[in-house]
């Protein structure tokens, strides 16, 4: 793994992640996707990462399983903190017209994204923050939550998963 020295903290993510998650949210109903993540090391000093979602439900309002939903783009980095703690700062664009910048920390393997900056095009969603959280959990799986505030709604859950490492640690 090509992996930038400041990137360590990081280094559980490298690799491709693929499972199943749940999503919702008020005046939506609930739905199941699978999703595949990537995230990659090449010497520099940040990660990239491509997320593709998919519609793993039955089928519902013109969707069919393994229809595409969502996909975001991006870098993640590690930058010193205070007392030298570790701050996490990721940079994500949506085809939808919305770009945002997550800043948080990391403890081991649990990365919590809790200082979010959005900004959208005039014809994007009206969403206007969000916080992620993400960890290992028990066997080893990324697990992720994802909290949502969007059409004068307050902030509350919106998508959650559990992804299993599929490709190589060297990715």
């Amino acid at each position: 793994m090509d992996l930038h020295p400041s990137l360590v903290p990081l280094a559980f993510l490298v690799g491709t992640w693929r499972g199943e998650g749940v999503g919702g949210y008020e005046g939506l109903d609930g739905f199941h996707y699978g999703q595949e993540i990537t995230f990659a090391a090449d010497g520099r000093p940040a990660l990239g990462y491509v997320s593709h979602t998919w519609w793993a439900d039955e089928p519902r309002d013109g969707r069919e399983p393994g229809s595409p939903l969502a996909t975001e783009t991006g870098f993640w980095r590690v930058q010193p903190g205070e007392d030298a703690a570790p701050v996490v700062e990721v940079t994500l664009a949506h085809p939808f017209g919305i770009a945002e910048i997550y800043v948080g920390s990391v403890t081991g393997t649990r990365i919590e994204l809790d200082h979010n900056v959005l900004i959208r095009t005039a014809t994007a969603r009206d969403v206007t923050r969000s916080i992620r959280l993400y960890g290992i959990v028990e066997g080893g799986d990324l697990a992720y939550a994802i909290d949502m505030e969007a059409g004068a709604k307050p902030m509350q859950s919106h998508l959650s998963a559990r992804l299993t490492r599929v490709g190589s640690a060297d990715a």
